[in-house]
């Protein structure tokens, strides 16, 4: 219910997120231009390969990307107390919490 869990929840999704996408958009037009220069591949009237060879490349990237931009932020994150909004520490002070880091479910 803190809008400063929120925050840093959010903040963690969304970079993890990018670092997920990053390999796929950068490495995946270096493989097909090295593809297309180096090799006969998508010659001679087979250009039509260059999409099922794209979704591939990006298949094995996101293997390996995914979980390790998923790993970066644990799934259960913490918050100190003293970060959070004044009306929860109060809260945590009238239930006689001493408690200096709290823990929530960022989500994915």
């Amino acid at each position: 219910q803190s809008p400063a869990a929120a925050r840093s929840a959010i903040i963690q999704v969304t970079a993890s997120r990018v670092i997920m996408a990053t390999p796929g958009m950068a490495f995946t037009p270096v493989i097909m231009n090295a593809l297309d220069n180096k090799t006969k591949l998508l010659k001679n009237g087979r250009a039509w390969l260059a999409a099922p060879i794209q979704v591939v490349i990006i298949g094995c990237i996101l293997t390996f990307a995914t979980p390790l931009a998923c790993a970066i932020f644990e799934q259960k994150s913490s918050i100190s107390v003293g970060s959070l909004e004044q009306s929860i520490q109060e809260k945590l002070k009238a239930s006689s919490s001493e408690e200096k880091y709290l823990f929530f479910n960022k989500g994915l």
